[in-house]
This record gives structure tokens, sequence and C-alpha cells, in this order.
């Protein structure tokens, strides 16, 4: 037997588990082009027209897109567990992300309400797909290979980010010879990258299976049931939620660097368009392979301190931004970025899967879909106000960032992995 096929539950086939890391190919696309390297800055440059708010519109926009994922996310993870659903629940958030990526080709200089409107139709699909896609993990992989597997999905979801920017770099670059502007281009990468999350998301929605039984409950009355059941058991599960505590903090800070990395990079360090791309490819390259080592280290070392060991390179990232006034520091600091994106990132979807009840891993990283796009809102939005009060000081703000990787840390510190794992070992499994 392969070491791949050692790490999946009975019954489940390699191009299903290949068909689930694809989606995340699929959805890395619109994360790497719309909100960090391209749309981002052009929001700021074009479409807002260097306003002093600029930076705090996009930010707020976001915190739009995520608040209304708070509310919806549990909703639609517990009813596409009631009724068997992850996969259509998929196929229809992925299709609105599509169509709203789609749509921010047509946002101008001074379109500000339509491309604030694109972003939080786009953003809403967006997440609400990577919480039911997240969902499937425990379903796919053994509970001793829960960070393995998310690692391969995550490793491949920064290759789908670099090739769809790869090519998204191609346009730019081109523009020249076909009579246009890098800036004008910035539309045609919209419309490339929804096209690529459309193709690369198609073996997820052949291949995925629905192995929970639907519940004899209808509609979204057992939705709000199943919310209502976790509520009163909510302190059974305390380990889970001080990981969902810790995600919110550590989060807001990969947001913050997610949102707005290409922002600092031009306002900061004065990269081109061309040049804050290229640091973006290379950053997908590490994170690739922190996402990919890191997810095997997880098993082998435990999740928790795998992640505790990320945390800390994300303070030590965020004082080489600080004090970085050279490009060549500045790489060093994004690159460790790379690195600990893709490790935390992967720690946290494996945690959770590790402490997740069987039959409602829809619901649970619905809740998981809460801590993070609360954090997504405290963070940027955090930022955004920083620069805002101080006149633009980016410097400041990065620093500051590094404030919610500390407090991640602290509450790390209280998680008992092998307590958390106990309070769901005598539940029915689903395979």
């Amino acid at each position: 037997m392969s070491p791949g096929a050692s790490a999946l539950n009975l019954g489940v086939a390699r191009r299903e588990v290949w068909g689930w890391a694809m989606f995340d190919f699929a959805n890395s696309g619109y994360t790497t082009v719309v909100l960090t390297a391209v749309f981002s800055a052009y929001f700021v440059s074009v479409v807002a027209q260097k306003a002093p708010w600029a930076s705090f519109a996009w930010t707020a926009a976001l915190a739009v897109s995520y608040a209304i994922v708070m509310i919806a996310g549990p909703l639609v993870g517990a009813w596409a567990d009631a009724h068997a659903a992850k996969k259509r629940a998929l196929m229809f958030s992925t299709s609105i992300c599509i169509g709203g990526t789609a749509a921010l080709a047509w946002a101008g200089p001074g379109d500000l309400a339509w491309a604030c409107a694109a972003i939080i139709v786009s953003n809403v699909g967006y997440a609400l797909g990577e919480n039911l896609a997240a969902a499937f993990l425990p379903e796919l992989a053994k509970p001793e290979a829960l960070g393995k597997v998310s690692g391969w999905g995550w490793s491949l979801g920064y290759i789908g980010g670099l090739i769809t920017l790869a090519l998204c770099l191609g346009w730019v670059l081109t523009a020249e010879s076909r009579g246009s502007t890098s800036g004008a281009a910035v539309g045609g990468t919209m419309l490339i990258t929804a096209a690529m999350f459309l193709l690369a998301a198609l073996p997820a929605f052949l291949f995925l299976r629905e192995r929970v039984a639907p519940s004899k409950a209808e509609g979204v009355k057992a939705a709000f049931a199943r919310l209502a059941r976790t509520a009163r058991e909510a302190t059974q599960y305390r380990d889970l939620l001080r990981v969902f505590a810790c995600g919110t903090f550590y989060q807001a800070g990969v947001a913050t660097v997610i949102t707005l990395a290409a922002i600092y990079a031009e306002q900061v360090m004065g990269f081109t368009t061309t040049d804050t791309i290229l640091l973006i490819l290379t950053v997908n390259v590490t994170a690739a392979i922190g996402a990919f080592l890191f997810g095997y280290a997880q098993d082998r070392i435990g999740k928790v301190p795998a992640l505790r060991i990320t945390l800390l390179g994300w303070v030590a990232m965020t004082i080489f931004a600080y004090v970085a006034t050279t490009a060549p520091l500045f790489w060093v600091a994004a690159n460790l970025a790379g690195l600990c994106m893709g490790s935390s990132q992967s720690a946290g979807r494996a945690l959770v899967a590790y402490f997740s009840p069987p039959d409602r891993a829809g619901e649970f990283f619905g809740l998981w879909g809460v801590a993070t796009r609360l954090a997504a809102i405290m963070g940027p939005l955090t930022y955004g106000g920083v620069t805002w009060a101080t006149g633009g000081n980016h410097r400041l703000a990065i620093l500051l960032t590094g404030g919610f990787f500390i407090v991640a840390i602290a509450i790390l510190a209280g998680v008992d992995e092998a307590r958390g794992r106990e309070k769901i070992k005598g539940q029915t499994p689903i395979f």
C-alpha cells in the first residue's frame, strides 16, 4: 500500500483526495490575485485614486463580506450536514465567487460602489466555499494523517495561486504590445482568475462524495436545531473553542498580510506592479513548501507544537518587515511570511478536523469560519485604521500586527491535543 493510500480512510480513492486538493488549487488563485497581489493595490491606486481613506475603504469592503459569512457560514454548514449537501452548497458558493470575480473586470477609476459590491459578493462566495471544502477533510483522512493531507491541499493550493498569478503577470507584461497599459490590463487578470477557478474546481465536483446520511429534519429548521445543540454542548469542546479563539487572533494577522501585502510593498517599499507580482509568485513557492513539509511535521511532532512554531515565525516576520528599508530584507520578510502562512493555515484546518465530531464537520468548520472571518475583519480594519489615524504609517501598522500572533501563542498554550481528541472518540464514524 502506498503512503498516500495509508493516510486515507477506508473507501476513499486517491482521485477523490486529488479532486478535493484541486479545490485548494482553484480558490488560491482568487486570494493570490484579487486579495493579495493585484486588485488590492489597484483598488487603492486606481479605483479609490489614492485617497487618504483608500486602504480603509478596501478593508471595510472586506469586513462587510466577512460579517455576512460569520452569520451565513454556520447556517450553511449545518444545513449542508443535515441534508448531506456539502458538495451542492460548494458548487453554489463557487459560482458566486466566480461571478463576482469576473465582475471586477469592469471596475475602473472612481467605480468605488461597483468594486466594493463585486468584492463583497466574490469574497462571500470564496469564504463559504473554503469552509465547505474543509469540512470534507475528516471524511477523507485518518485522524493521525489529517496534518499531511491538509498540507497536501494547502501546498497544491499555493501552486494554483502561483500558476494563476503567473498567467496574470504574462497578461500585464504584454499590455504594451497590445497597445494598452499595465493598469488597464488588471481587468483581464480578473477574467483569467475567474476562468482558472472554474476549470480547476471541476475535479472536486466530479470526484468528491457525500458520506454523511441526511437528517430526517428538513429545511432551515434543521440547521438552527444543530446550532442550538452545539451552543448547549459548547463546554464539552473546550479545546476546540480555544483553537477557535487562537485562530481568531493569528488569522487576524494572516488576513492582514494577505489583504495588505501588495499595498505595503507599493506604498512603503516603492515596488511596481510587476515587482509586487514577482514577489508574490516567489512567496507562493515558499508557502507551498511550508504547507507540505509542516503537514508531515504536524503528524510527527503534534499539531499544537507545529502551530506554535509557525506563530513564532510570524512574530519574527512582522519585525523584519518593520525594520526593512531595502528590498532584500523585505524579500526575506515576505518569504518567511510564505513559509509561516502555508504551515499555519494547514495546521489550523487539521486541528479543527481533529477535534470535530464526525457527523458535524460542516457545522464546526462553519464555526471555524466565524472565527477566521472575525479575524479577517479585526486584523485588516486595525491595520487600515492605524494607517488612516497616523497619516499613512504602514510600518507602525505592520509592527502592531505582530501583537495578534503573540496573543494567539498565549491562547494556544491552553490547548491539550490529546484531551481535545478524546472528547469525540466515542462518536459514530461516518465512513
